[in-house]
């Protein structure tokens, strides 16, 4: 109490934290120290980024959440350890140094300052001698080398082997010395062993289309990417384009990413959105035949072998290999045009676009194989690349998409499917002219277009017309007239297998990791490159590789889609050159993303002051393993953040702790057992006539209505997430210093 006798916590409650600071009372015991002895609880909130503008009292929602439990446990007898780092590296950072012109390692150590100053004076009480950055050189040296790990590995889908915990598992990273070598690439000497381990490591290169920034001179991954084709940090246009990039197999680890979530304790709707972004289909591979060329076939993926018999054209994305290599010498102008113009848009664009059927004919021709038709083959952006094999086969009797697209250019429709009771209404009739199949590009002897007028069935039901009029009837024909759906998907596959022309399998939306970034403010990677451009890890010994100083670390930006990339890095000449054993190398020049910082830092907040190791085995056991000593799936035992993250940060860690786990480093195959959303502050936003976005401090009420103060203009006021760019953020130290920060905890939880 002051003197007039009231509670003066601008006095006391920085004296207590003081003395909670002097005393240790929130540092935790790693085994072999006093208090180990207990069971062991490990709180996680999700590590910040440091921006500029420091906390609003939006972000400490889910920190004092995280404390009071961590207080909680201590007052019950675990030895609790509750950390916090920074999130520092990546584009954020960067992007705000080069606005304000001063170098992003300065930026970030005054916005690490300013958390840390305002995480203390809410309370938080946080083990401070295990504090990380990632930014730090002895934080990311086990950064690279974990990398370094994931680029000397391969996955063995067959391995069979049992974990520490004695769970039998089935599939995983093992070294690349591991990888068995076929004869015939053995005997044709050590570059071409070297070449085929390349193809199989976790960590590669590969030509692919990406999505190139041009305004922020780097390649942005899929999850960066926002729906309308534009970069999630700066809003800036977003191409695809072909780009040789560091790319992380991620797409291995796949149907374990999806079993695994199941033991978790996890909130449903990041497992669903988890589960959707993975995107499991089950489906069949069919080979269609060049008609001009046996030898060479288009595959595609289909979820319904069952439609085969009513396929009725082909169509390839336009970066699909084939699209230029098949396309006659009458079609390559229009071809080569569409081409451009669909490089120009984005995913999103090409999926959704679905007013506009767009595409064009190629001249060329495949032969559908269970019913010997001549199907044309079409380019349409609405196919993708990177989704199954880039190639479609198109039954527009089946499908909503391709039923109007067929309509569109006068393709032909047949019914394939008919709903259980109405398999005997499905008529057919042969159209009287071959005006519209030639229009589409149908042989002029490829016998009647087959049109069904009632549209297109998409559901599952009875197999009708399989065969039928379409293409000619032979010997061994598979026949799955009558059939249930599922019945007729195992005869289809199972027809296919048999006569050699495709195959039963599983697909994913999952796409591999787009791990470079052509920017400054990231991890090096540890790799050197010879003159003949072959890739060889850095020796442990000498990590970390530092980034260099440099004063001017800027992109190089363009407006053209079509720029070759200029990484900063690469103008830093006595960092890129470098000798070993008297031969000459340049290092790479790309750097990783932000988010590999975070995919293992939970790991290292378990040893952080640890020299020779990321983490000691001993440790690691001790906090990732159960109170109980019961075999768990997760490690920490509560990790508190934000829904935004469920397809970024949360599926790449997993991605990482997998490999580890595989690899020996870990022991437990997911990295947080349970995981809580503490949901968000809102606030109010208000708006002049012109939508200009107003700051509180800048609004007045008058008979509880908002006017600019200056002005006297009515506003509007809506209710959003509370936001720097919508100035409608509270600052936490206006209301510690006139409430106190008891007052501010209380009030946040109370909120809900």
């Amino acid at each position: 109490m002051n003197a007039s006798g009231r509670y003066d916590y601008n006095a006391i409650e920085p004296h207590w934290q003081e003395q909670w600071e002097r005393a240790g009372a929130f540092r935790a015991a790693n085994p072999s120290e006093p208090g180990a002895d207990q069971p062991k609880f490990y709180v996680l909130d999700f590590f910040p980024y440091p921006s500029g503008a420091g906390l609003h009292v939006g972000h400490p929602l889910g920190y004092i959440a995280s404390d009071i439990i961590a207080r909680y446990k201590r007052m019950r007898g675990f030895n609790v350890l509750h950390p916090m780092g920074w999130d520092a590296f990546g584009l954020p950072a960067e992007q705000y140094a080069v606005e304000t012109n001063v170098h992003p390692r300065e930026t970030t150590r005054k916005n690490i300052e300013t958390y840390k100053r305002q995480l203390r004076m809410i309370g938080l009480g946080y083990d401070w001698s295990r504090e990380v950055s990632t930014t730090d050189p002895e934080y990311y040296r086990w950064t690279q080398w974990i990398f370094l790990q994931i680029y000397n590995a391969w996955y063995d889908p067959e391995h069979e082997w049992t974990d520490v915990a004695g769970r039998k598992v089935v599939g995983g990273a093992r070294h690349i010395d591991k990888l068995p070598i076929p004869p015939d690439i053995r005997q044709m000497g050590d570059e071409a062993v070297a070449e085929y381990r390349d193809q199989h490591r976790l960590a590669f290169q590969s030509e692919s289309a990406v999505n190139w920034c041009p305004a922020l001179g780097t390649v942005l991954a899929n999850e960066e990417v926002t729906n309308e084709g534009r970069s999630e940090r700066g809003n800036h246009p977003v191409f695809r384009r072909p780009m040789k990039q560091w790319m992380l197999r991620i797409t291995e680890y796949a149907e374990r990413l999806l079993s695994d979530l199941e033991p978790l304790d996890w909130p449903e709707s990041i497992k669903i959105m988890q589960r959707n972004w993975i995107g499991r289909s089950r489906g069949a591979y069919v080979d269609f035949q060049l008609a001009d060329d046996p030898d060479n076939v288009i595959r595609v993926f289909t979820t319904r072998p069952d439609t085969l018999f009513g396929a009725a054209y082909l169509v390839l994305a336009p970066e699909h290999r084939l699209t230029r290599i098949i396309t006659k010498p009458d079609q390559r102008q229009a071809v080569e045009r569409y081409v451009a113009a669909a490089a120009q848009k984005s995913d999103l664009d090409r999926t959704t676009d679905v007013k506009r059927k767009t595409g064009v004919f190629t001249g060329a021709y495949a032969i559908n194989p269970v019913n010997r038709a001549r199907v044309p083959i079409w380019v349409a952006d609405y196919v993708l690349a990177t989704y199954g094999t880039g190639s479609i086969m198109a039954v527009p009797g089946g499908d909503t998409r391709d039923y109007e697209f067929a309509r569109a250019f006068s393709l032909p429709i047949v019914q394939v499917v008919a709903p259980i009771g109405d398999a005997n209404n499905a008529d057919i009739y042969v159209a009287d002219g071959e005006a519209p199949a030639v229009s589409a590009g149908k042989d002029a002897n490829g016998g009647p277009c087959v049109v069904i007028e009632t549209g297109c069935f998409a559901g599952e039901g009875v197999s009708v017309n399989s065969p039928g009029e379409l293409g000619e009837r032979f010997e061994g024909q598979c026949e799955l007239n009558g059939l249930p759906t599922a019945d007729a998907k195992r005869a289809i596959v199972a027809w296919l297998e048999q006569n050699g022309c495709g195959e039963g399998t599983t697909q994913y939306k999952l796409r591999d990791w787009m791990f470079a970034r052509q920017r400054y403010w990231g991890e090096p990677f540890p790799l050197l490159v010879d003159e003949k451009g072959r890739i060889y890890p850095e020796d442990e010994a000498n990590l970390p590789v530092l980034l260099p100083e440099m004063e001017d670390f800027r992109p190089t930006a363009s407006d053209d889609p079509n720029a070759d990339p200029q990484t900063p890095l690469s103008r830093a000449a006595d960092w890129v050159a470098v000798e070993r054993g008297g031969r000459k190398f340049r290092r790479e020049v790309n750097t990783m993303p932000q988010w590999a910082g975070s995919c293992w830092y939970y790991l290292r907040f378990c040893d952080a002051r640890c020299e020779t190791a990321f983490v000691q085995p001993e440790v690691e056991t001790y906090w990732m393993g159960d109170p109980d000593g019961a075999p768990r799936a997760g490690g920490v035992d509560l990790y508190m953040g934000g829904a935004e993250h469920a397809v970024l940060h949360l599926l790449y860690a997993r991605f990482w702790h997998k490999t580890l786990y595989d690899l020996g480093y870990v022991t437990t195959p997911e990295p947080f057992q349970r995981l809580f959303n503490q949901g968000m502050i809102q606030s109010y936003t208000y708006r002049d006539a012109r939508d200009v976005t107003i700051a509180h401090e800048d609004v007045e009420f008058r008979d509880d209505k908002p006017f600019h103060r200056q002005t006297g203009e009515a506003l509007t006021s809506t209710v959003e997430k509370m936001s720097k760019s919508l100035r409608n953020v509270v600052n936490p130290d206006a209301i510690v210093h006139e409430f106190g920060a008891d007052t501010l905890r209380l009030y946040e939880m109370y909120m809900g």
